[in-house]
């Protein structure tokens, strides 16, 4: 048993407003800078649609992740000598086209312009030619499904599903789905890279690019399946979220999490078994790959991982965070956090928790099940999404979401606990209470469970003040 540890996000689909508030801080901080205008590392899409860059869930046209070929797992954009062969011509690489051509105004001409009768106008240009430039594309452009009746047709997660049905006017169906890195535990990235400039940071799982080495050879970028590294066309290097581990190694959460007004998001350690990682994205069918996915986070409270992580050298800092983790406890724990495309066999390590949409039967007092068959949003389209098409997994999530509401309705609007309700769904009370307080009412230090980096001598990186004057976490 190899103990490694991974920091990770879990983002509550079922609160997610959609106001892009979690982008802003990260684009000021992270790309604000001439060549990143285009990036975007954490961004809100709303589904259905084809999303950012377009079509980046279709490995048909993209070949991003892994694939099991001859029982073994081979990268699907081919191996070294297959890039080898056309490493001046990547034809799975997005073009600018498929994320949006950057523009701004010339506003000083508002300002200069010599009087007139009308108005004056500006037109949109280039940021990267210049040139004057019509805008037929964005990275919101699908929000709230504007355009989704000519894009979603070619969203993939209708596999199984009649499109038609569900972009009609009456059927129609919507729900927030932001996205950053995944920090996977077998990055397809780190694999593509011909210079090895793509990496793993042995102590947290972030996977970072190294700015000196890399060459620009831009493999990374088709190679993963999320489309979330970037190609800085100014500087010739790859770009791509870091978790913002400055922030992270001074115990302050990331970005995107602090700022979210929805308070959706959850950050924590997890521990997993690196010895075990081929064999979980290796899984003979893609509906097998969660379930391994699953069995390689260690549980943090067994004394035989505590014994194997000491022995390993893992800060006991880390040890304590593990064990107050939210990640594992909604991932592991109560299975309500599923992983984004777990068929891409990467491992990804963010996760999401499926919405609930509006359920009248739930109202009625009808049965829980019942009402989880009634959502607006197809559960085959959340299974499409989370689990490679396996339902049972994202029904699991929804009835523990939908107890959650139901045994908090009896307790305060009827006076009474809800037992029955609790055990449909394989809960105790004390669990559907301890489940509503993190998913509800969580303080900051309980959705955000961090350790502080230390020297090798185990004291703290930043002593009592922290990293800039901020505090440091206790």
């Amino acid at each position: 048993m190899k103990i490694k540890v991974q920091l990770s996000m879990v983002l509550n689909l079922d609160k997610c407003i959609g106001c892009h508030t979690c982008s802003i801080p990260c684009k000021n901080v992270w790309t604000n800078r001439q060549g990143a205008e285009y990036m975007w590392f954490n961004n809100v899409e709303t589904k259905p649609g084809i999303g950012y860059p377009k079509e980046w869930e279709n490995q048909a046209i993209h070949k991003g992740g892994w694939t099991r070929d001859k029982g073994e797992l081979r990268l699907k954009a081919g191996g070294r000598i297959h890039k080898a062969s056309r490493i001046f011509h990547n034809p799975d690489l997005p073009i600018i086209d498929d994320y949006y051509e950057p523009w701004d105004y010339d506003y000083e001409s508002l300002i200069s312009a010599p009087g007139k009768k009308h108005q004056p106008a500006i037109h949109p240009r280039s940021q990267l030619t210049g040139e004057p430039m019509d805008i037929t594309w964005g990275p919101n452009w699908e929000d709230d499904l504007a355009g989704v009746c000519e894009t979603g047709v070619r969203d993939s997660n209708f596999s199984g599903l009649d499109h038609a049905i569900y972009l009609s006017f009456k059927q129609v169906f919507m729900f927030y789905l932001p996205r950053l890195c995944e920090h996977c535990l077998n990055p397809a990235c780190v694999a593509s890279c011909p210079s090895g400039a793509m990496y793993k940071r042995d102590e947290d799982g972030i996977v970072l690019v190294d700015q000196e080495r890399c060459r620009g050879w831009r493999y990374c970028v088709s190679g993963c399946p999320y489309k979330k590294v970037y190609f800085n066309w100014k500087t010739g290097r790859s770009e791509k979220c870091i978790f913002c581990y400055p922030r992270l190694e001074a115990g302050l959460t990331t970005l995107c999490a602090h700022s979210c007004v929805g308070r959706i998001r959850y950050v924590g350690v997890v521990l997993y078994d690196a010895d075990r990682i081929q064999e979980a994205a290796g899984a003979t069918t893609d509906r097998e790959i969660y379930p391994s996915h699953l069995d390689l986070l260690c549980d943090p409270s067994d004394p035989e991982t505590i014994a194997a992580a000491r022995s390993q050298g893992i800060p006991e800092q880390v040890l304590a965070a593990a064990r107050r983790s939210p990640v594992y406890l909604l991932a592991k724990t109560w299975r309500l956090a599923l992983p984004l495309h777990p068929e891409f066999r990467t491992l990804p390590m963010v996760w999401y928790i499926p919405p609930l949409s509006p359920m009248e039967a739930l109202a009625e007092n009808q049965d829980i099940m019942a009402a989880v068959d009634n959502l607006r949003i197809p559960v085959r389209y959340l299974a499409n999404l989370l689990t490679a098409g396996d339902e049972a997994p994202v029904r699991l999530a929804l009835r523990r979401l939908a107890a959650v509401r139901a045994y908090m309705r009896s307790v305060r609007v009827e006076n009474k606990a809800g037992e029955a309700i609790a055990a449909s769904v394989g809960l105790d009370s004390a669990s559907i209470l301890k489940m509503y307080d993190l998913l509800a009412i969580a303080r900051l230090e309980d959705r955000f469970v961090l350790p502080t980096a230390s020297h090798p001598d185990k004291s703290p990186l930043h002593g009592i003040q922290g990293c800039g004057g901020f505090p440091e976490r206790r």
